[in-house]
C-alpha cells in the first residue's frame, strides 16, 4: 500500500479563477503569463540593441500564431495521425478547438494537444515570415528570441504540470508526485523538471548577453537554446511515460527522436558562429 506522507500529492484545481461566466485554466494562464515575459524581454533586447520600435510591434503575433499552430499541428500529426488524418471530423478537429461528440453536436474544449517541437518549428517559420517583411537579420531576431525562450517554456511547462499531463514514470523517489486526476501513484514530476531547466536556461542566457553581446546575430545563442532544450529534453524522457501506446514499439520514444534534428541544428548554428568570430 502507497503511503501519501512520503510524496506530494498533486490535485490542483484545474481553474485559476474566473471572470463571470467565464473561467480561466491555469494552463491557459501560464501560456499567457510565458508569452508575455517573453515579450518584454525581446522588447528590452530590441531596446538595448537599438532597433525601432516599428519592427517590434508585429513581433509578438508571429510569434504567438507560429507557436499556436505549430504546436497543434505538431501534437495532431507526429502522436496522434490516426485520429487527426484520416477522416474530416479529424481534420476539423486539427483546425478548430472542438470535438465532436458521439450523439451528435460538438462541445468546445480548446487545444487539447501541443507538441513542443512542433511549437519551436512554427516558430521558425513565423521568424522566416517576419524577417522578410522587416528585412532584419535573420541571426538577430533567432538570438533575441532564444534569449527569452527559456522563461517561455518554463511556465508552460507549469502548466503542464497545473493539468496534471505529460506524466513521469512510476518511482519511489521522495520528491515524487501522485497526481490524483491521473492514477494516484507515484511518479516522476516530468514536467517540473523541464520547467526548472528552462528558468536556468534563461538565466544562462541573460548572463551571457549581457557578458557576449557581440555573439547577438551570429545565431551562437540561438544554436545553445536549441541545444540545451533539446539535449535535455532527450534525456528527460527517460523519466517520462510515453503519450501515445505506439511509441512503445520504438527504440525511441517520439519526443527523444523529434529531438535529435534540432541538437543537430544548434550545434551547427554554434560552430557557424564559432567560425563567423575567426573570419
Amino acid at each position: 500500500m502507497i503511503d501519501l506522507l512520503n510524496y506530494i500529492v498533486w490535485n490542483p484545481d484545474l481553474e485559476a479563477f474566473h471572470l463571470g461566466p467565464i473561467a480561466v485554466r491555469w494552463y491557459g494562464l501560464m501560456w499567457i503569463i510565458g508569452l508575455a515575459t517573453a515579450y518584454f524581454v525581446v522588447k528590452r533586447l530590441y531596446k538595448e540593441q537599438k532597433i525601432k520600435d516599428e519592427y517590434f510591434d508585429p513581433l509578438f503575433l508571429y510569434c504567438f500564431f507560429g507557436i499556436l499552430i505549430g504546436a497543434r499541428l505538431g501534437h495532431c500529426i507526429f502522436y496522434e495521425p490516426d485520429y487527426f488524418l484520416t477522416s474530416g471530423k479529424g481534420l476539423i478537429e486539427m483546425i478548430l478547438p472542438i470535438r465532436f461528440l458521439p450523439e451528435g453536436g460538438f462541445k468546445l474544449i480548446g487545444y487539447a494537444g501541443l507538441a513542443s517541437h512542433g511549437g519551436t518549428l512554427g516558430l521558425m517559420i513565423a521568424l522566416w515570415l517576419y524577417v522578410r517583411k522587416t528585412k532584419l537579420s535573420i541571426w538577430t531576431v533567432l538570438d533575441n528570441i532564444a534569449i527569452a525562450t527559456g522563461t517561455t517554456a518554463c511556465f508552460i511547462r507549469l502548466g503542464n504540470l497545473m493539468n496534471s499531463e505529460i506524466i513521469g514514470k512510476v518511482t519511489d523517489v521522495p520528491w515524487a508526485f501522485i497526481f490524483e486526476h491521473v492514477d494516484k501513484v507515484p511518479r516522476h514530476p516530468g514536467q517540473l523538471y523541464e520547467a526548472i531547466a528552462y528558468a536556468i536556461l534563461f538565466g544562462i542566457m541573460w548572463y551571457l548577453h549581457k557578458k557576449m553581446p557581440e555573439k547577438i546575430g551570429t545565431g551562437w545563442y540561438f544554436g545553445f537554446c536549441l541545444a540545451y532544450i533539446f539535449t535535455f529534453r532527450f534525456f528527460i524522457e527517460y523519466t517520462k511515460e510515453i503519450q501515445e501506446a505506439f511509441e512503445a514499439t520504438l527504440p525511441l520514444d517520439m519526443g527523444q527522436i523529434l529531438s535529435i534534428p534540432f541538437i543537430i541544428i544548434g550545434v551547427y548554428c554554434m560552430i557557424r558562429a564559432k567560425k563567423l568570430e575567426q573570419v
